[in-house]
């Protein structure tokens, strides 16, 4: 026992994606968030303690008992706060940061949530080797136990058609073409617009996420119910990573051709995207501002291009994708991290303040998850931060998918368009209708 946590291994040979569908397909959790990095899954269920962000208003919750606090200007300080203050020696902590957080006026609705983040009752940590349970609860081992036990290879149920534009992309391709116009007027310098498609039923999300990850070669991935909120996702991106001792990473993507449609089409692809001016630009510049935010947290001469311009393949598309990275500089931590790198560069754009203005002047609706983050942090000082693409949603009765891509001036409005569909069928090809769903 650690900390009034019991804990349980459960040494073998196991399919993490088997267990996590044995898991949750039994409902042991009324919330939960499932998150995968570096081979593991970690899935964290029943919050203990909660921190929910919104505008204006942070509350905790802790064992049943609520407090309130007023926050202004800096969310990132309000969180720090709230979590510095947990009575707990260690935790973990899962959740979601929200697009709007980043703008100067997120939400003129106020009880709309910015972030939610919550301490489990009950983690569950899946690797190919071990299953390790840990619990305030200690019959949840035993429920655990039998569950894994019973757990075998995935059983994926097949897809419902997402129609994924019902206007030809009319729409989209005419805000394109005024952002290209903003662009060579001077005003910015890059946008993401992003568009939201309709799916029209309702989403078994258990088994979209085992047939996505399946399709799906993600950075991260992730699957919750948290807060009114269902998502699942195939994070190609990491915005932030920070280590306990301190070294901070981020990963931009940005260029784009589609992918999985044969050896021979990929690769001529991969040609394309390597060799096209506009792609290289846009990712160049997206690099460029990240080395730029990353150095005014981290202690000087430690920023540096690990990786630059590779390509990777992300589900029904690859990317062009770089890696910067850097040592936080004494006094700075995740949250200071996050200040400056959220949201990433390729959900927002260049400068980001402009291109704020023009995202939230030509989508007709809030972005909430998407483009924000998927997040784990621990009390070490450690951080794991997801950017929140290729993911189906779920909220207030409405499922949804949406995705975007970066303008710069040499876009085409065309281009744009075909692009957002090779993005989102990283996700439509497997949504599964809710059984007994119209």
């Amino acid at each position: 026992m650690n900390d009034g946590y019991h804990e349980l291994r459960i040494p073998g040979d196991f399919d993490p994606l088997g267990v996590a569908q044995a898991v949750l397909a039994a409902e042991p959790f009324t919330d939960f968030v499932l998150y995968e990095r570096d081979g593991r899954w970690s899935l964290a269920g029943d919050p203990i303690g909660e921190v929910i962000l919104r505008p204006g208003r942070l509350v905790r919750r802790w064992a049943g008992t609520e407090t309130s606090a007023v926050w202004r200007d800096d969310p990132w300080a309000a969180l720090r706060e709230a979590f510095a203050g947990l009575p707990a020696p260690a935790w973990r902590a899962y959740g979601f940061l929200c697009f709007e957080l980043a703008l100067p006026e997120p939400f003129p609705d106020g009880d709309r949530t910015l972030a939610h983040l919550v301490v489990p009752r009950t983690e569950i940590e899946v690797s190919a080797s071990a299953v390790i349970v840990r619990s305030l609860d200690e019959p949840v081992l035993g429920l655990v136990r039998e569950l894994v036990a019973q757990s075998g290879p995935v059983r994926c149920r097949p897809p419902a058609a997402v129609e994924l534009s019902t206007d030809g992309g009319a729409d989209y391709r005419k805000r394109v073409a005024r952002v290209v116009d903003d662009i060579r007027d001077g005003a910015l310098r890059k946008a993401v617009l992003s568009r939201f498609v309709p799916i029209g039923f309702p989403v078994d999300f258990l088994a979209t996420y085992l047939g996505g990850r399946l399709r799906n070669s993600p950075a991260r991935s992730f699957l919750l119910r948290l807060g009114g909120w269902r998502a699942a996702g195939f994070s190609p991106e990491t915005v932030a990573t920070v280590t306990a001792d301190g070294r901070l990473s981020t990963q931009p993507l940005a260029g784009t051709r589609a992918y999985g449609e044969g050896e021979s089409a990929d690769r001529d692809r991969r040609t394309q995207l390597e060799a096209d001016p506009k792609e290289i630009y846009e990712h160049a510049t997206s690099v460029k501002l990240a080395c730029e935010e990353m150095a005014t947290v981290c202690a000087d001469g430690t920023v540096r291009v690990d990786e630059f311009m590779s390509v990777r393949p992300r589900g029904t598309v690859q990317h062009l994708a770089s890696t910067v990275t850097g040592r936080l500089a004494p006094g700075r931590d995740g949250w200071d991290a996050l200040a400056v790198l959220f949201p990433a560069v390729t959900v927002s754009g260049i400068p980001k303040a402009p291109a704020f203005e023009r995202i939230t002047a030509l989508e007709d609706r809030p972005r909430d998850l998407y483009g924000g983050g998927v997040v784990v942090l621990g009390s070490d000082g450690s951080m794991d931060v997801a950017v929140v693409l290729r993911a189906v949603f779920e909220h207030d009765g409405e499922a949804w998918l949406r995705a975007g891509a970066g303008i710069v001036s040499a876009s085409t409005p065309d281009r744009e368009f075909e692009e957002t569909c090779e993005k989102l069928r990283s996700v439509s090809l497997s949504v599964v209708r809710r059984d007994g769903a119209r």
